[in-house]
């Protein structure tokens, strides 16, 4: 063998000297080394025991009743929301349809109602110009607003039903515009566009409850056609005035419908506030303002109303307040109150969030709220019955009784917790 592979050898195979380090003194104890993979052992399996056997705490579902264009099913459900829902069970929602509540509505109790309104083809007639859509809206103004078809306050809108479908090619619903002509005013100085259908000076001015002073002038006069007339003037000379636009309130119907759930609501139609010309006029003196005082007061732009569905149905748990004896004239106040407390879930402990939760047992501290109105200490609804830990009418009862006692009734209760959000 070659020299060079001979020293290469020898010194790879070259054996250690024996270390003079000093171990540590744990290392050197003879039962360190068995005892400490012990200790971890004993660590995580006592982790790992304790995790599996915690208090598991689960959601709930929630029996769902859909009605899909009248079709009806009901399902059994732990999605949060609407639109959860319906896209866990692959039910889409096209161009047009309409879904009530909306699909960011929260899912927070049972036997809630969900309504979903399928588009058919509508026309809307504009004069001279047809728009073509899918709409499942029921009011006028919004199937127009849906086409995306401008729409004025003052306008008129008619919708009818379509019965020859051949001769329409499909078309189900049509919605017809009267427009409201726009008219220049210039009133006591401050110029002001009125939308109208009325057809003479006069009658646009007592239309716009424009009430006229002796000493005021109109031009044209009152009985010329707004069609010929142009700008209109409405003047008192040698006065000073000053016109303020102010808002109008926006007016809010609401509808009632008891194939939703209580407390749940959904807007039909979009509204609008409006706008009025407040003329005033102004009392100077040495060139300062020293007073003033309504003298016109004109609608610019009419209201919309607002027209929003409110569910009455009681089924499933808020159905439970009848049963409990709330008062129906309460049943606002109490629904306000238990839906920011417990979110209508009767086995809530206090700072639990998300769903429902199953049954995991009532708090142990005393300061823990539990249950629909978050009863501190959760114990104290044992006096409305020994069932008072799951069943909702207990729980119901006792939180009437608190209500009462303490604020006289469940609209004082909802007074007092709008200011201080607790109760």
């Amino acid at each position: 063998m070659p020299k060079k592979i001979q020293r290469y050898q020898a010194h790879y195979y070259k054996p250690k000297r024996p270390s003079t380090k000093r171990l540590p003194q744990v290392a050197r104890h003879p039962f360190a080394v068995p005892v400490a993979p012990f200790l971890g052992l004993v660590i995580i399996t006592g982790g790992l025991v304790a995790f599996f056997n915690r208090t598991p705490v689960t959601v709930d579902p929630n029996v769902v009743v859909i009605s899909d264009d009248k079709q009806q099913q009901i399902v059994s459900s732990k999605e949060p929301t609407v639109g959860a829902l319906l896209e866990k069970l692959d039910i889409d929602v096209n161009e047009g349809d309409v879904v009530e509540p909306s699909t960011e509505t929260p899912i927070q109790q049972d036997d809630f109602r969900i309504n979903i309104y399928r588009a058919v083809p509508v026309e809307v007639v504009d004069g001279g110009q047809t728009t073509f859509a899918l709409s499942a809206r029921t009011t006028e103004r919004s199937v127009a607003s849906q086409a995306g078809v401008m729409i004025y306050p003052e306008d008129k809108l008619i919708k009818q039903p379509i019965t020859d479908f051949v001769a329409t090619g499909g078309i189900s619903e049509q919605v017809i515009i009267d427009r409201a002509t726009p008219v220049q005013v210039n009133l006591y100085g401050s110029l002001v566009t009125l939308r109208t259908h009325a057809t003479t000076v006069g009658e646009l001015l007592a239309e716009r409850k424009i009430k006229l002073a002796p000493q005021d002038q109109v031009k044209p006069s009152l009985d010329t056609p707004l069609a010929t007339a142009g700008p209109i003037s409405v003047i008192r000379n040698g006065l000073s005035t000053v016109t303020v636009q102010e808002d109008i309130a926006m007016p809010v119907q609401n509808v009632p419908d008891n194939t939703l759930s209580y407390g749940v609501s959904a807007v039909r139609q979009q509204g609008a506030p409006g706008k009025k010309a407040v003329v005033y006029e102004v009392n100077t003196q040495n060139g300062v303002e020293v007073g003033r005082r309504v003298i016109q007061a004109t609608v610019v732009q009419e209201p919309v109303p607002e027209v929003r569905v409110i569910g009455s149905n009681l089924s499933g748990i808020k159905g439970d307040m009848a049963r409990a004896g709330i008062s129906p004239d309460q049943y606002e106040y109490a629904d306000y109150i238990i839906s920011r407390e417990s979110g209508w879930c009767p086995t809530k402990w206090q700072g639990e969030h998300g769903g429902c939760p199953a049954f995991h047992g009532t708090p142990s501290s005393s300061g823990t709220g539990y249950g629909l109105c978050q009863s501190t200490p959760a114990w104290k609804m044992a006096s409305s019955g020994e069932d008072w830990a799951t069943n909702p009418v207990t729980q119901l009862k006792w939180c009437t009784g608190y209500a009462n006692g303490r604020y006289g009734s469940w609209q004082g209760a909802y007074n007092f917790w709008t200011k201080n959000h607790w109760w």
